[in-house]
């Protein structure tokens, strides 16, 4: 029987991994995810374990007649699919191996890491310095690289704004490095756009090539770090954010300003109280700054009478019970030491065991304005899909300005057939329900990648496929979510 394309490439690929058979796996049985969403067929699996190999691989495959490539870092994108391409016969390159610190940088602040680099690994090597990362509250073993590329968001910012410089492997298996890289000892200064058109950005959300290193900027470290937590009612919930974004717009916020929902809060592990709200307002800077900016927010917060609780962190410590507030708070001054007992929680299992044997998690993903009407409409929508599904959706508030709100809803349910099946019809209502009111949301899920087409802009997604087809004619990449 002659030797199909597929078998001619894995075989190479075995050839470029040193012949070690165990980096390449096949055939491979379909694979569980913490979301339920259905198994793709991966025909293979390619581990490399240096980034060194990879442009050999895409070589390997970049023909008509191969199945195309799916990259994936730690695979860790749960709610969201995982490790899951967005479709069928896709052979997976697992990027976990390429783990290495390239280089780091404390004085200018920016570090160059591979995709299998974790918020574990990158903020330890931290420890002790001036400079911290903008750390996620998701586990401490998902990817730095893989969240940032994929538009996540951190306790400081959007991680797009960490995002400087990336190495990647086109599909003809040519190596590029796009915005800002080192020079060796001569240490510039990062400017992710460039001289001419930006290109960094090609690369997030993207099918266009595989990326296997970037540079992330790193923040400086406040000598004082303290956070207020907040207690409210629903009743009093759209004053309170709009006294909140009056905050922030005035500069009494520092970092990404986090309110969870009695559901949410209560699947991570913290109580708030039937009917509650819990806000978390960072405040960071000199001890006398910080002690300042506590003052007037305490005071604030006690005038508007909108608070049932005010507690700053300095004199009242979390309970032991709270692990949100745990978790926020180290979060802020970039430490995942806590983030692991907010997954348990929230799935039941430690990050190896949450895709195998965790229970149900689905996210939606919109952004809202930043106005008491709009979130207190968003939450609304929550209701509906819960009274025509029985479904009880969860909200954090991630403020990211004074103007966005990034909505991160969640749907916890047990992997049964019934409650699997209700579970997924909540998240279809809630793309049909949000969008129509104009929440749209920016990150899709591997089941949900047709919304692209409803949701981008004709000529722009047009644009973006000429694009594709001028860098990958042969179609090496799998198409993604956002293809």
């Amino acid at each position: 029987m002659p030797e199909t394309a597929l078998q001619a490439a894995l075989k190479e690929a075995e050839r470029i991994l040193g012949g070690d058979a165990d980096r390449v796996v096949h055939p491979v049985p379909p694979g569980a995810n913490v979301s339920m969403f259905r198994p793709r067929r991966v025909p293979a699996v390619v581990r490399p374990f240096h980034a060194a190999q990879v442009p050999a691989l895409v070589r390997a495959f970049a023909c008509d007649e191969t199945p195309p490539l799916h990259a994936v870092s730690t695979g860790r994108n749960w709610g969201l699919g995982s490790r899951e391409a967005a479709g069928h016969d896709a052979v997976r390159i697992e990027l976990d191996d390429l783990d290495r610190i390239r280089d780091l940088d404390t004085e200018q602040g920016w570090a160059v890491v591979e995709p299998g680099v974790t918020q574990q690994h990158l903020s330890r090597a931290l420890d002790g310095t001036r400079r911290m990362l903008n750390v996620t509250a998701s586990s401490g073993h998902s990817s730095v690289l893989g969240n940032a590329l994929d538009r996540g968001v951190g306790l400081r910012r959007q991680r797009t704004e960490d995002l400087v410089g990336l190495e990647v492997v086109l599909p003809d298996g040519e190596q590029v490095r796009v915005g800002w890289w080192p020079r060796g000892e001569a240490r510039t200064a990062p400017n992710p756009y460039g001289l001419g058109p930006s290109l960094l950005h090609l690369f997030t959300q993207s099918n266009y090539g595989i990326v296997t290193a970037g540079v992330v900027r790193l923040l400086p470290r406040p000598e004082t770090q303290r956070v207020l937590r907040l207690g409210f009612g629903r009743d009093d919930l759209s004053a309170v954010v709009d006294e909140l974004r009056r905050w922030h717009a005035q500069g009494l916020v520092h970092g990404v300003l986090k309110i969870y929902d009695t559901t949410s809060a209560t699947s991570y592990g913290t109580d708030t109280g039937r009917g509650g709200f819990l806000a978390h307002v960072s405040l960071g800077g000199t001890t006398a700054v910080v002690d300042a900016l506590t003052e007037v927010a305490v005071e604030a917060a006690l005038e508007s009478g909108l608070f049932s609780d005010v507690a700053r962190s300095d004199k009242e410590p979390p309970a032991d019970d709270d692990v949100v507030s745990r978790v926020v708070e180290h979060g802020y001054s970039g430490s995942v030491v806590h983030h692991e007992e907010m997954l348990r929680s929230a799935v039941g299992r430690h990050a190896a065991r949450v895709d195998d044997e965790g229970g149900g998690w689905l996210f939606f993903l919109p952004l809202v304005p930043f106005t008491g009407e709009h979130v207190t409409a968003a939450l609304r929508l929550l209701d509906e899909v819960h009274a025509a599904t029985d479904v009880r959706p969860g909200a954090t508030v991630n403020a990211l300005d004074p103007d966005v709100i990034d909505l991160v809803v969640s749907i916890r349910f047990a992997r049964t057939d019934d409650e699997t099946a209700r579970a997924h019809d909540a998240l279809d209502r809630l793309y049909e329900s949000f969008t129509a009111a104009g929440y749209l949301p920016y990150r899709l899920d591997v089941d949900h990648g047709g919304w692209t087409d409803r949701l981008v802009d004709p000529s722009a997604l047009a644009l973006g496929r000429r694009l594709r087809q001028v860098i990958d004619p042969h179609h090496v990449i799998a198409p993604g979510r956002y293809a």
